[in-house]
């Protein structure tokens, strides 16, 4: 049995724009994001898994790379959900970021087992990631960054029920 971490909050945004790619990674119905926590919000948030673009690198691969970097698990990307510019506040300082979203399944023969909490590695941290149920997620009942995500999601979810019904 793996032990889940407690949540610790990450360090405060770096001063300058970041370039990520993050990872909206579907499996059965539920949504894979990191856990995070702000003390100064006192609020707890989820994140799609993903990471910084780095120079050469098309935001597509990053968000594969970072998912295997972090959790060891294969991804194939289906399509791209968004691009967002995210301003935000966390533990009191400012962040900026230019945000690339995609629509990923676990590769053939990498699934999940189950829907167990994940410990994700990145660097020398180690953060749980979860696999929220996506009717949460869409309704709200989960705080999940960055703004507009769930909103993105939900028109995705939308327009792949309509080309199926």
């Amino acid at each position: 049995m793996t032990t889940i971490p407690p949540v610790e909050p990450g360090p405060p945004p770096p001063a300058h724009i970041r370039v990520l790619a993050l990872a909206v990674l579907l499996w059965r119905d539920r949504l894979l994001c990191a856990e995070g926590y702000d003390t100064v919000k006192q609020q707890t948030f989820f994140r799609p898994l993903g990471g910084g673009v780095e120079f050469g690198e098309r935001a597509e691969d990053a968000a594969a790379r970072e998912l295997h970097e972090e959790l060891g698990m294969a991804v194939e990307v289906r399509e791209a959900l968004g691009v967002t510019e995210n301003l935000f506040t966390y533990q009191g300082r400012p962040g900026h970021e230019v945000v690339f979203e995609y629509v990923c399944v676990p590769a053939p023969g990498h699934a999940p087992a189950n829907l167990d909490p994940l410990v994700a590695i990145e660097g020398e941290a180690r953060f749980v990631a979860r696999w929220l149920p996506l009717a949460e997620v869409l309704g709200g009942t989960h705080l999940v960054y960055p703004d507009g995500l769930v909103e993105r999601l939900t028109a995705w979810v939308n327009r792949l029920a309509s080309a199926e019904g």
